[in-house]
This record gives C-alpha cells, sequence and structure tokens, in this order.
C-alpha cells in the first residue's frame, strides 16, 4: 500500500520560511518524480515544484521560482519543499504527489500517487 504523507506545515508570518517533507512508502521512491501542488479555497490545484527520481532535474512554478527548494533523501524515502519569504498568496493546502513522470512535471494527471496535504497558512 502506497503512502505519501505532508509534514510541516502550520501558520508563519509574511516573510518567514517553513519546510514541508513529503514520507513515502510501500513504492520504490528513487524511480518516482515528486511533485508539490497547492490549492488555496475556490481555486484550482496549480503545480509548485517537481524533483526528478534522481534528484538531478528541479522545476518551478514562476510564482515560486527563486523562493521556494525542492529537494529529495532517496535514502530516507522523503521529499522536501523548503518555502522562504513566504507570502499571504502562498496560504493553501501542499501536497505531495509521486509519479513515473516523464517531461511534462506540472500536469496533475501523470501522478499516480497522493498524500493527504499539509496547510500552510500566511499572516499579513
Amino acid at each position: 500500500q502506497v503512502q505519501l504523507v505532508e509534514s510541516g506545515g502550520g501558520l508563519v508570518q509574511a516573510g518567514g520560511s517553513l519546510r514541508l517533507s513529503c514520507a513515502a512508502s510501500g513504492l520504490a521512491f528513487s524511480s518516482y518524480t515528486i511533485g508539490w501542488f497547492r490549492q488555496s479555497p475556490g481555486k484550482e490545484r496549480e503545480f509548485v515544484a517537481a524533483i526528478s527520481w534522481s534528484g538531478g532535474f528541479t522545476y518551478y512554478a514562476d510564482s515560486v521560482k527563486g523562493r521556494f527548494t525542492i529537494s529529495r533523501d532517496n535514502a530516507k524515502n522523503t521529499a522536501y519543499l523548503k518555502m522562504n519569504s513566504l507570502k499571504p498568496e502562498d496560504e493553501a493546502v501542499y501536497y505531495c504527489a509521486a509519479g513515473l513522470v516523464g517531461g511534462t512535471f506540472t500536469l496533475e494527471t501523470l501522478y499516480n500517487y497522493w498524500g493527504q496535504g499539509t496547510q500552510v497558512t500566511v499572516s499579513s
């Protein structure tokens, strides 16, 4: 049974930082691309960042480029999203996802497994 469990969300002031974790089990983690997505109330879920199976390639949404960093530790079956300089518009539920994804990292449909999400709240 595949599980992805996000943690690290919480309340932070604008300008602050958080690090989200995505702990995976039940799959060959090092074979999977990991993506982070987010969804705010009333909005569709959107792509945030992705990292290739080896960690050698990363890709970011323009809205977070330069502020967020995605990484992974295949020995720990865990991926991370470090979020700096948080803005109120970053407030959302953040989801991690795993997929055997080719070149199009932004498409939700290419990800096979999803976590339950972790809430990030940014106060202004």
